[in-house]
């Protein structure tokens, strides 16, 4: 769950912040719009963290679901 903080309850409540960060991203808004976001340095880290290999960037664990329908080739039979 995110949580959301004003800016001027992130600079009142830095510990607060900092504690919920640990669990889940903060987004902090200004003037109600988001601008900023503080999550824990480990979940910076898998964010940003480029997979060495091949092997690696098939192994990640943001899985993606995609739908394939098979395709009619309309296949025509061949003249020998």
């Amino acid at each position: 769950m995110t949580h959301l903080m004003s800016a001027r309850e992130f600079n009142q409540e830095l510990s607060r912040a900092k504690r919920e960060a640990l669990v889940s991203p903060v987004i902090v808004t200004d003037r109600g719009e988001p601008s900023h976001v503080l999550m824990s340095y480990g979940e910076y880290e898998r964010l940003t963290r480029s997979p060495g290999s091949f092997v690696e960037k098939l192994l990640i664990d943001d899985p993606v679901d995609v739908d394939i329908d098979k395709s009619e080739l309309g296949l025509r039979p061949v003249e020998f």
